[in-house]
């Protein structure tokens, strides 16, 4: 079975639609599929919830999707860099699921694992616990959060060989692997491709039963969020 499409556009056609649950990997600008998320914009499609660790900055990563007002809801733990992510939630044109990220990446795994709900002490007390079930276990009250299980599944990785087995790069690797698990089918953008056998048993990160289609984009633009410099 070939993996490999020739473009981002050609791995998200016919795959994409109006309203769908997409997880998006990365974390910040580190680790995003730069590639796909440029093509998912150029789709045109749009009402989408998108899940990921925050939404990119603005006119980058995620960010260029809530300027063409494509997402119509995030689940997000952090969405400090973004104005038009902060604007558009303030004004109400844009729905927000606050989650802690340590439950957020929870989510993604439980979701990928077959498990659908897991209870847990974080947001027990707070408005993130507000119309959930809640139950004791030995004395401590734990809140219980549903599995994340989304239709399509984007994410980046630095080495694919040709049955998709995955290589990510150091902290390129957050919510990447999870994500890629929880996709009903997972898309991943890479930059290098090689060989099936290339790539050493103990250095894939994850196999390549999860990803259904590649992306080769080798020179991804890698934008830093922030430039921190200081005097020679």
């Amino acid at each position: 079975m070939n993996k490999l499409f020739p473009s981002a556009a050609a791995a998200l056609d016919g795959l994409v639609a109006d309203g769908q649950l997409l997880a998006v990997g990365g974390f910040g600008l580190c680790g995003i599929p730069e590639a796909l998320i440029l093509a998912l914009r150029d789709s045109g499609v749009k009402d989408l919830t998108v899940i990921s660790n925050n939404a990119g900055v603005d006119g980058f990563g995620l960010g260029q999707l809530l300027e063409t007002r494509q997402i119509r809801k995030m689940i997000a733990s952090y969405v400090g860099e973004n104005k038009e992510f902060e604007r558009q939630y303030l004004a109400g044109e844009l729905e927000l699921e606050f989650t802690p990220q340590g439950t957020l990446a929870e989510k993604l795994r439980a979701g990928g694992a077959g498990i659908p709900a897991f209870f847990t002490k974080t947001g027990v007390g707070t408005i993130v616990a507000e119309g959930k079930e809640l139950r004791e276990f030995d004395g401590q009250t734990y809140v219980m959060e549903r599995a994340l299980v989304p239709d399509v599944a984007l994410v980046k990785a630095q080495v694919a060989d040709a049955s998709g087995n995955l290589r990510f790069r150091l902290t390129a690797r957050n919510f990447n692997p999870a994500a890629a698990m929880a996709g009903k089918v997972c898309v991943v953008e890479v930059e290098e491709v090689v060989e099936v056998g290339a790539l050493a048993p103990d250095d894939i990160h994850l196999p390549g039963i999860y990803v259904h289609r590649i992306v080769h984009n080798p020179s991804p633009e890698k934008r830093i969020e922030k430039r921190t410099t200081r005097a020679a």
